[in-house]
């Protein structure tokens, strides 16, 4: 009788360009939204009296947080498969706090020397203690100021690395990421907030996805992608009417383009993209999460002392602080970033808390 074996699911952890590629284009969606509607360039007229168009295009780059939670998720399965849960928070914490720390340091520099306290989305004043919790990544249970707003999703984030960390150390299999998925997709519906209801659907279609990869077509996965894009379509509804840019968005393009979201994940998940290896994606992978760090205040002060120094379009102006942004990230990543987290990650592997030295990517 000869016996026939099912093929074993893939364990490498190769690094799939086209998710860094993708990365880069959600920051920069999320970066066109915050340039150019959710503030007041001049501090007083809506975006719309100097982008009458591009504006009601701009504002749906608010779904790039979406797609980093799909993205994060996916990526999390990825990286945490087949690893010690020592050794996955170990690389979460090289991968996140070194820029993270540079990234709020930078920040705080320029909010001290070029303030910006009219026509942005948040306070002007921050304390000392306000900065030193937020270099905890979880300023908003402590109770402090966000040095910068889009620091939120972070502690989204660290939220579920932490709960993603337990399930490891009970062992990661595909029923269990399944069972857990589904538990936390119902948990969703029902609302708490402890639960993220607004962006669990997001998460939970990341690692889906993952699986997916890892594994090949299943109905259950496909289940789950489904639940959780259907409840996705749901809760962007109600993103969208928390948006106040000064014009009616209707929800139907955002739902849209967050379906072309999943529809993109599907296939590189499914390996349509394997053969796309540009190793320029890879650097844009890397300043992705510097440039997101840093790109709001920071941009919003560039681009008021454009405004009010040179005259230029405000189209001008936003495409040249896009740019100055990711020079700014290429340097935080090549000189702050990589050596800080080598460092720490010698240090913590001396120390027995990781097999080896483990990377920040």
């Amino acid at each position: 009788m000869v016996t026939t074996l099912a093929p074993a699911p893939r364990r490498q952890r190769t690094r799939l360009a086209a998710l860094d590629g993708l990365r880069l284009i959600c920051a920069l969606a999320v970066a066109g939204y915050h340039y150019g509607v959710s503030w007041r360039i001049d501090g007083v007229r809506p975006p719309t009296t100097f982008l009458p168009n591009a504006a009601h295009l701009l504002v749906y780059g608010f779904l790039g947080v979406e797609a980093f939670f799909m993205i994060s998720g996916f990526v999390i399965g990825m990286s945490g498969w087949d690893r010690r849960p020592r050794d996955f928070l170990v690389a979460r914490f090289l991968r996140l706090y070194p820029a993270f720390w540079v990234c709020v340091f930078v920040t705080v520099t320029v909010v001290v020397l070029l303030p910006v306290t009219t026509g942005v989305p948040y306070g002007s004043s921050l304390s000392l203690s306000d900065v030193l919790l937020n270099l905890t990544m979880a300023p908003q249970p402590l109770g402090a100021t966000l040095v910068d707003s889009v620091y939120w999703t972070l502690w989204c984030e660290l939220r579920f690395y932490l709960v993603f960390a337990v399930l490891i150390a009970i062992g990661l299999t595909r029923r269990r990421v399944e069972v857990f998925c589904s538990v936390w997709l119902v948990a969703a519906v029902a609302g708490p907030s402890w639960v993220m209801p607004d962006y669990a659907p997001y998460f939970v279609g990341g690692l889906a996805l993952y699986l997916l990869h890892r594994f090949g077509p299943h109905w259950v996965t496909w289940c789950l992608i489904g639940a959780s894009w259907a409840l996705g379509m749901a809760r962007v509804a109600g993103r969208v009417a928390a948006l106040s840019p000064g014009f009616e968005v209707p929800v139907l393009p955002a739902r849209i383009i967050l379906s072309l979201a999943y529809g993109v994940l599907i296939a590189i998940a499914l390996g349509a993209t394997r053969r796309v290896t540009w190793g320029w994606l890879s650097t844009a992978g890397a300043l992705t999460y510097p440039f997101y760090l840093l790109h709001q205040r920071i941009g919003y002060a560039l681009l008021r002392r454009g405004y009010e120094h040179t005259g230029l379009p405000v189209w001008s102006l936003i495409a040249g602080t896009i740019a100055a942004m990711l020079g700014l990230a290429w340097m935080v990543h090549r000189c702050a970033e990589r050596p800080v987290a080598a460092w720490l990650g010698r240090r913590l592997a001396g120390a027995g808390l990781s097999r080896r030295p483990a990377k920040a990517g």
